[in-house]
């Protein structure tokens, strides 16, 4: 079995037919503008993060890797981003050398996730993207954000029909309650 990796905390609140809705604890990312829609076109951001978390910040300090990685296209073009490990607030970590990788508190909130598995290139991707929004709209659900490829698995690495990616889509929804 292979290495097992932090990642975001998260409640199911239903599940449907293809889709599960979730509501995600607050985190801190780091993230990078990217020249990529895909895996392949973005891995020099994928390198620039790496190098952050392996020592390449005012520290020189070691942060654990953390999964999935996250692909979005921002207002500014496609954006990458790794999840911080949960002991870290956004004030704790070290700064990153590189002047393009950002630090910042992501708030928690609803999404709607379809996992897949195999390739997810951006043609792929797009339809899926598709199919949840038109899953979500049937369901009378407010969609806030754009679409957020999360991979799980090092594309190099895993045959792609093991691979674990997730199409998350943000929804308008309330924090559940707790008991």
């Amino acid at each position: 079995m292979g290495v097992t990796y932090e990642e975001p905390e998260f409640v199911v609140i239903s599940k449907h037919r293809g889709f599960e809705i979730r509501f995600y604890s607050d985190t801190v990312q780091a993230r990078v503008r990217t020249t990529g829609k895909d895996w392949r076109g973005s891995s020099g951001g994928f390198r620039r993060i790496a190098g952050y978390i392996f020592g390449g910040n005012n520290r020189n300090e070691m942060i654990a890797m953390t999964a999935p990685v996250h692909i979005w296209e921002g207002d500014d073009g496609m954006m990458m981003a790794f999840t911080m490990p949960s002991e870290y607030s956004e004030n704790s970590l070290p700064l990153p050398n590189d002047e393009g990788i950002q630090l910042e508190r992501q708030e928690g909130g609803g999404f709607c996730a379809l996992k897949f598995s195999g390739l997810s290139g951006p043609r792929k991707s797009k339809r899926l993207i598709r199919r949840l929004s038109t899953m979500i709209e049937s369901k009378g659900l407010k969609i806030t954000g754009p679409a957020l490829l999360a991979i799980y698995d090092n594309p190099n690495t895993t045959l792609p029909f093991l691979r674990r990616n997730e199409i998350l889509i943000p929804i308008e929804m309330e924090q559940p309650k707790t008991d």
